[in-house]
């Protein structure tokens, strides 16, 4: 696990101290080690700063340059499968110094070239620089769990794992990009390849491109496509129980995967029903594992350690809990700060303190991340599906004027507003908008005479669904395909990575998102009553009795509480109704008043804080 940084250019680069400098910005990413190396046509700079997983020797080095093949690469991540690929290797003649994934990615490239993708199973971010081809080749892991940002003007490209890293050069702009903020205020995330500054990119997941370096010409293009649905026919044929034998042996193998490493591994244990799955299979490769979760004892459902307690006896692993009281809101200026893509996501502080205390422990972690992508985890698939089958009937221009009705007439933050809205869907092509912060009107007022903002969040998100004729997979292809690389797996990586601390998501591994979506049919992942079908099946067969199928519960924070009074409520008004804040003062107030009287507005008020927070942070110019 590293940070990332280069530069590419159609002309030798003069200006180079700037590189190591963005380099150490990111040094939480990769304390153990730093490196840089510049090509002999001084076209190329790589940069990199590591966190030494595999092989900790000065073997792993990087960047890592092999003048014999014409190659250098700067690598963030871990190939879950090199062992297999290196055997590969070496009966096609290849030999290694090194018992490192880098040196065997490097070989892979080599050997194979882009098709290598094709064949390799981990999460990833890297730049190869091939010498040979007189190009840099970029590429990114299918889920999107690890970042890759870049800027591209004048025929060079500067790149890296963070915004922060690119921000450090003095000669980079950082101008808002309006049609980002919009899909920030009106999703939570900015998607896609956009980015929230104006001219710079992300690299979508399971994508690669190259830069030529004899003209500066960019190429894009999507490795890896989801597995269509399975037919109909083959449903009919299907065997629940070998559907569920198979997901059983691929957990375990993934599980068994992610456990390699040359340091110390524990598991993030929430006590649902992903995380502790990932604790039954982790302990049967390894004989002692360490649990971790955190509580906030005192507010109900938020507190998790009992459930996670349940798990960990069962399985006599080594747990360790976090109970939290009291969290300092000066805490969201780190965060603000480390999160250089504000998302909407206040998870991120338990994340955060969650990671903190296992690097006390642990230089890697296992998470559940991606189960309810894969296996119809969350809550508004029912919804949507009892949408579907109560209110499907109703005439569509009815149901349109219902869900303008309750935009225009319901206050933001008004229980049930949402699903009202959601009413205006096509439910046999489209999807509902459910996690909606600010919809059109009340992003216009939130931000009065921007003329910027063109209320782009509702077309460019519905340009986004994918193409199925089942609700249930639409929906989750496009959580897979947008919330969880823009939200989940951003705030687990920048959390983590804050702390120097590996987080590893095993429901992600390529196999198992081959079966999900390929395999499992729609009807054992979430119905109108139901959710996660199969993999509440897994668990009568591993998880001890007493555990709770039904309970679903993230690290989450009592958010809502902490607004009613106290630092939380004093920062939100020091840094929301303050004369240079962007939001329109008197509808902030709005939100705060509301949210007094029961409305659910704490989210959207954090939304605002954070992106403040984060646009003082980085001198961000509108």
């Amino acid at each position: 696990m590293c940070g990332i940084v280069g530069v590419a250019s159609v002309y030798p680069q003069p200006q180079r101290a700037w590189l190591s400098v963005s380099r150490d910005a990111m040094m939480h990413r990769g304390p153990d080690d730093a490196g840089e190396w510049w090509a002999e046509n001084g076209q190329v700079g790589l940069a990199q700063r590591r966190l030494a997983i595999i092989d900790l020797s000065p073997l792993g080095h990087q960047p890592m340059v092999d003048p014999t093949l014409g190659l250098a690469i700067t690598f963030n991540g871990e190939i879950y499968n090199f062992k297999a690929l290196q055997n590969e290797l070496k009966s096609e003649g290849y030999i290694f110094r090194s018992a490192s994934d880098t040196e065997v990615l490097l070989a892979a490239y080599h050997h194979w070239g882009a098709d290598c993708l094709s064949r390799l199973n981990g999460m990833f971010a890297f730049a190869i620089y091939d010498a040979n081809r007189k190009q840099l080749f970029f590429a990114r892991d299918r889920a999107g769990e690890k970042p890759l940002f870049y800027y591209e003007a004048d025929q060079a490209i500067y790149f890296a794992s963070e915004l922060k890293a690119l921000l450090a050069n003095p000669q980079l702009p950082r101008r808002l990009n309006h049609e980002a903020l919009d899909c920030y205020l009106g999703a939570g995330y900015v998607p896609g390849d956009r980015c929230i500054l104006d001219g710079y990119r992300k690299l979508p997941p399971a994508h690669a491109m190259t830069f030529d370096l004899t003209n500066g010409k960019i190429r894009t293009w999507r490795y890896w496509h989801m597995p269509a649905e399975p037919a109909q026919s083959q449903v009919d044929r299907q065997d629940e129980t070998a559907l569920l034998d198979e997901l059983e042996s691929l957990l375990e193998s993934a599980v068994q995967r992610q456990l390699v490493a040359d340091v110390p591994v524990g598991v993030l244990l929430s006590g649902g029903v992903d995380s502790s799955l990932i604790t039954a299979m982790a302990v049967r490769s390894s004989s002692k594992v360490r649990t971790f979760t955190v509580g906030f004892p005192g507010h109900g459902s938020m507190d998790e350690t009992i459930h996670a307690r349940l798990i960990a006896d069962h399985f006599a692993t080594e747990h360790t809990e976090l109970a939290v009281d009291v969290i300092n809101p000066d805490l969201l200026f780190s965060l603000a700060r480390q999160y250089d893509e504000p998302i909407v996501d206040s998870s991120m502080i338990p994340t955060y303190l969650v990671s903190q205390l296992v690097r006390q422990h642990c230089t890697v972690a296992l998470g559940g991340d991606g189960g309810d992508e894969l296996f119809g985890g969350y809550g508004h698939y029912s919804r949507m599906l009892w949408m579907q089958d109560r209110l499907g009937r109703i005439p569509y221009p009815l149901r349109r004027l219902v869900a303008q009705a309750a935009e225009t007439s319901l206050p933001v933050g008004f229980k049930g507003r949402n699903w009202l809205q959601a009413l205006g869907a096509d439910l046999h092509r489209g999807l509902p908008l459910i996690a909606s912060y600010f919809d059109r009107q009340s992003r216009a007022q939130l931000i009065h005479g921007y003329a910027g903002v063109k209320h782009g969040a509702e077309r460019i998100m519905a340009e986004r669904i994918p193409s199925s004729p089942n609700l249930l997979d639409r929906a989750t292809r496009m959580d897979f395909g947008n919330y969880l690389p823009e939200d989940i797996l951003v705030k687990v990586d920048r959390a983590s990575m804050l702390n120097s601390l590996e987080i590893r998501a095993p429901f992600l591994d390529a196999s198992l998102i081959d079966f999900a979506f390929g395999k499992v049919p729609h009807q054992l992942k979430a119905s109108a009553t139901d959710k996660k079908i199969l993999l509440k099946r897994l668990t009568v067969r591993v998880l001890p009795p007493a555990f709770d199928r039904q309970r679903k519960q993230g690290f989450s924070i009592p958010l809502a509480t902490w607004l009613k009074a106290g630092p939380f409520r004093d920062l939100f008004k020091q840094v929301l109704l303050a004369n240079d804040c962007l939001f329109d003062r008197a509808r902030v107030q709005q939100l705060f008043d509301r949210q007094d009287k029961g409305a659910s507005n704490s989210e959207r008020l954090f939304s605002l804080v954070l992106f403040e927070l984060w646009r003082k942070a980085y001198g961000v110019t509108l």
